[in-house]
């Protein structure tokens, strides 16, 4: 044998020897089809096609493939750990074969969203253990239904479907929903009764959930809201007083929105209203009952006339004393005497009053101070047109403005800086004891009105009597502002000049005038009510023109115009 010979031996045996290594490697960790070549003493002999045999235990082999009938030549699917050991034999396992065929499906599953069952074996940390045909996985909590679930006791060693939703070989973890299972199921369900669903449709369901404000009932894959208002006519203070989660109840479908899906379901009106057209024969406007409180809010008062029909009292019905909190007047499960307002059944309305049960103390304080008398009072509050006098607890006057005093002041006229404010006047303020005359009482819309210049004599009534409209008057600049001045005629009467009212044909402006310079103007307008005299110097001005004109027409004697100008300007 030659050099050249040997080495192409040497070659060929490299090359066999790579392959069968990379045949053996290729062998390892994965599963193949083996056959029992022979049985001995509970040991199977199985060939896999390799330069020797493994080795299974029959029992184990039989306990596996849930078969008694174990015989040589049967094939089975193994798994090769190693493809040798010590002894130079493969180490098989038919339990890790099953597992990894277990487990190629389950990622087939988990690819296509096929649907698998598995058995629900015991409670973990944060969910359940599974078994999946010899393989556990793991069930969270929030895969466990569609909603929470308090009590899970009855899912216990229950086959249940499932879908796979997450695998991870490294960490041999595999993740299964429940909730995605039911999920399919409404959905499919959901499309169904929707393009069934109408307004007015009466319906079974299931109640869900149970709040505040209503209850949700499944009505057959899709979730609908029945609001508390909506389950009794009559008043409930929480939907658990009529339904329990898990009842079944019989519903009509309100509103549907094909758009979002939303539903509004109802069961009062599967019952007949009580709010029909006899109610406003049996609740007549004007009419007294005797009635329930109920509940008490902010606003008034709910009062049960008779079992699901209320009435309202609103605040300003409840009490003949003014702004008071309704929960300080009445306690719910109070029996009061009501009156009707109004009835309207179509929109479930009644509109009652209590202090229209009760005396007017506006009729008892006529009865005792008639209009003239005088009382004593505190002033309240003080606003621009007028001063409020609390007489009682429940009743108060008002003195307007002009009933103040005697005086003629045109503040509020010439200069709006000088308007009362809230509290204080110049000579009242709130607080103040005051003595008051009772000028007139509206019981009807209980208003007291008073006066506080009538305690004492009008001093200008005979001033005012002797001036009259188109009078032409002299008096004394008394009081300058920018909008006009003040002047105090030779009677003593206060008059005001507006601005727009100084002359047209004077030179003089009305910053040109200073207090005490005399005037003269013509009375254009007397209101003796309010108190309220105007002057113009321009209308006197006019005035005089007109007369000139007049006299012109008339002096028919003379022959130049301006001898008959200048005797009318002399005078």
């Amino acid at each position: 044998m030659n050099n050249e010979q040997s080495n192409n031996m040497q070659s060929d045996f490299t090359t066999l020897l790579e392959q069968s290594f990379k045949k053996n490697k290729t062998n390892n960790n994965r599963v193949v089809v083996g056959k029992i070549i022979s049985i001995k003493n509970d040991k199977a002999i199985i060939d896999v096609g390799l330069k020797s045999e493994g080795i299974l235990s029959v029992s184990n082999i039989k306990v596996l493939k849930d078969s008694d009938d174990i015989k040589v030549g049967d094939t089975l699917e193994v798994y090769i750990e190693r493809f040798e050991d010590k002894f130079g034999n493969p180490v098989l396992s038919i339990e890790k074969a099953q597992k990894e065929a277990t487990w190629k499906k389950l990622e087939s599953h988990l690819n296509s969203g096929e649907i698998i069952e598995g058995l629900i074996t015991n409670r973990t940390k944060g969910g359940f253990a599974v078994d999946l045909n010899g393989t556990l996985a793991f069930l969270p909590g929030s895969q466990v239904d569609l909603s929470i679930v308090r009590d899970t006791s009855s899912l216990l060693n229950t086959k249940q479907k499932f879908k796979v939703i997450k695998m991870d070989r490294v960490r041999n973890n595999i993740v299964v929903s429940r909730r995605a299972v039911l999920e399919d199921v409404r959905n499919i369900a959901k499309v169904e009764v929707l393009s069934k669903l109408e307004e007015g449709m009466v319906i079974d369901g299931v109640v869900k959930n149970i709040t505040e404000y209503g209850v949700f009932v499944d009505i057959g894959g899709i979730d609908g809201l029945l609001h508390v208002t909506d389950m009794s006519w009559k008043r409930i203070s929480s939907p658990s007083e009529i339904v329990k989660v898990g009842d079944k109840v019989k519903v009509q479908v309100i509103k549907f929105n094909k758009d979002t899906g939303r539903v509004s379901l109802g069961m009062k009106q599967l019952s007949k209203t009580p709010w029909d057209e006899t109610l406003s024969e049996k609740y007549k406007i004007g009419e007294k009952y005797q009635g329930k409180i109920v509940n008490i809010t902010d606003y008034g008062v709910f009062v049960e006339l008779e079992e699901c029909i209320e009435g309202m009292v609103y605040k300003a019905e409840l009490s003949w004393i003014k702004n008071v909190n309704p929960a300080k007047v009445v306690n719910i499960g109070d029996v009061v005497d009501v009156k009707v307002l109004e009835v309207i059944p179509d929109k479930h309305k009644i509109s009652l009053s209590i202090k229209a049960c009760q005396p007017n103390p506006c009729a008892k304080f006529a009865e005792e101070h008639p209009v003239g008398s005088k009382l004593k009072g505190t002033i309240k509050n003080i606003k621009e047109f007028g001063i409020f006098v609390e007489l009682t607890d429940v009743l108060d006057g008002i003195i307007a403005m002009r009933d103040i005093t005697w005086g003629i002041s045109y503040d509020d006229e010439l200069d709006s800086s000088n308007f009362a404010n809230n509290s204080k006047t110049k000579n009242y303020e709130v607080g103040q004891e005051i003595e008051v005359v009772v000028l007139g009482i509206n019981q009807n819309k209980e208003v007291i009105k008073l006066g506080l210049k009538q305690l004492t004599e009008d001093p200008y009534a005979e001033a005012l009597k002797s001036t009259h409209k188109d009078d032409v008057v002299k008096g004394k600049v008394s009081k300058v502002t920018p909008d006009g001045m003040e002047v105090k005629l030779e009677n003593g009467l206060p008059c005001l000049i507006k601005r727009i009212d100084i002359g047209r044909n004077s030179k003089k402006q009305l910053s040109d005038y200073m207090v005490g310079d005399e005037v003269k103007a013509l009375v254009v307008n007397v209101n003796p009510d309010r108190r309220h005299v105007l002057l113009s110097i321009k209308a006197l001005d006019i005035k005089t023109e007109h007369d000139v004109l007049k006299k012109l027409n008339s002096e028919s004697g003379k022959s130049k115009l301006g001898d008959v100008l200048g005797d009318a300007l002399k005078k």
